[in-house]
């Protein structure tokens, strides 16, 4: 009996947040097109965009694939948003009217 080993791939360090939501756009687009039809098509598309989530969060499996991308979007909007300046910064005095 031959057992192979599927190690977990490494995530790629720069992940492009747009090409991560356009997996996460065909997965859920193959989901619901096997959702109302069997198709050979939508189940080749299913199969060969959650290997490329896995590989691109480099996780194992989609259930943990999912949640990873949505964090690389996260963390692109975080720094994509301006600094604010702290709610402890020290404003100057109001001028006098």
């Amino acid at each position: 009996m031959v057992v192979s080993v599927v190690s977990k791939p490494e995530r790629e360090p720069e992940s492009d947040p747009h090409h991560v939501r356009t997996l996460l756009a065909r997965y859920a687009g193959a989901r619901i097109a096997l959702a109302h039809a069997s198709d050979p098509a939508w189940e080749r598309e299913l199969a060969d965009v959650t290997r490329t989530l896995c590989e691109v969060t480099g996780t194992g499996s989609v259930t943990e694939a999912i949640p990873a991308a949505d964090e690389i979007l996260a963390a692109a909007r975080r720094s994509a948003e301006p600094s604010r300046p702290s709610s402890t910064a020290t404003r100057p005095p109001l001028a006098a009217a």
